[in-house]
């Protein structure tokens, strides 16, 4: 009895070991909406509403203080006779054509210098990375100081007997000061994607080189770009972006008049000037938010478009 007692003790036990387990795979159909909504919410709330309204307030002639009526095209249709948008395009192309390529070489042999495991280098990497995590405000100021009339740089100048430059008021210096800052600002941020890139690359291909007789810029050229290519077009997107967004370092360095005339305004500081205060144009401001969404939307699908040709 006892013997034919333990394969129904056995098969019972089994039935209840199974009947929890497929009670515990068993959940609601609600259950994962349930831990993905926080994060929609957000998504709903501070993305995709803000963007919904922009869109729909780029057909009206809202103010800051009252909604506006419908007017179609009408703002876009101004902005095509606004010079002001012209020279703010203007500056905010130019950014995008000499910042980028700066802010995806010098990253990248900066990657290099700091790689090499040798004793104290690890301060040097986090002296390259401080600027990325000070404040702008700090920042800017600082570089106001240094090329300031009577600042650093001028200070040196005068001593070699040489004229001071014109950094703060004139206006292509004026813009290409603040594209320096950029680029001085993004090294470190960019050079920690190069690293971990590099990190990937086999040490064997680098030796492979070497032994066919290969130089520190061949192997450069022929192993370490192609090993890093992608990151390369990961920082081109990256950095594309944030020069064509640029406001900060420009509003820092050339005031909330944009420079001297206003001529180093760019897209983001005039959306700024249209869309502020009591009387602020928020429809109007509205369509050049539009336009730069469209804008940098086309940057980056030239930026994926011309890797995927030279993948090809």
């Amino acid at each position: 009895m006892k013997g034919a007692s333990a394969p129904g003790r056995s098969r019972a036990a089994t039935g209840r070991r199974t009947g929890r387990g497929r009670a515990a795979r068993t959940h609601h159909p609600v259950s994962p909406w349930l831990f993905l909504a926080p994060g929609l919410l957000i998504t709903l709330a501070f993305n995709l509403y803000p963007f919904l309204a922009t869109v729909w307030k780029s057909f009206t002639d809202a103010r800051t203080l009252t909604t506006g009526e419908f007017v179609g095209l009408e703002n876009f249709q101004a902005l095509l006779q606004d010079d002001q948008f012209w020279v703010a395009l203007r500056n905010s192309a130019l950014y995008v054509v000499l910042v980028v390529p700066f802010t995806v070489l010098l990253p990248l042999l900066l990657a290099l210098l700091v790689q090499k495991h040798v004793p104290g280098i690890a301060f040097f990497r986090s002296a390259y990375y401080t600027p990325v995590v000070a404040s702008v405000v700090v920042v800017a100021l600082m570089w106001v100081w240094m090329l300031d009339d009577r600042g650093l740089l001028n200070g040196i100048l005068h001593v070699l007997g040489v004229d001071p430059v014109p950094f703060l008021s004139d206006q292509w210096l004026l813009l290409f000061s603040s594209m320096a800052l950029t680029v001085w600002r993004g090294l470190g941020y960019y050079m920690i994607i190069y690293l971990a890139a590099l990190a990937n690359v086999p040490r064997e291909l680098h030796e492979a080189a070497q032994v066919d007789g290969a130089g520190p810029v061949r192997r450069f050229v022929s192993v370490t770009v192609p090993a890093v290519r992608s990151t390369m077009v990961l920082v081109g997107a990256l950095s594309s972006v944030s020069a064509f967004k640029v406001f900060s370092e420009v509003y820092m360095i050339a005031g909330p008049t944009g420079g001297p005339g206003g001529e180093d305004t760019t897209l983001v500081m005039l959306i700024q000037r249209a869309g502020t205060g009591l009387q602020g144009r928020t429809g109007y401001a509205s369509a050049m938010s539009i336009v730069l969404f469209v804008l940098t939307l086309l940057l980056m699908l030239f930026v994926l478009r011309a890797d995927r040709k030279d993948k090809d």
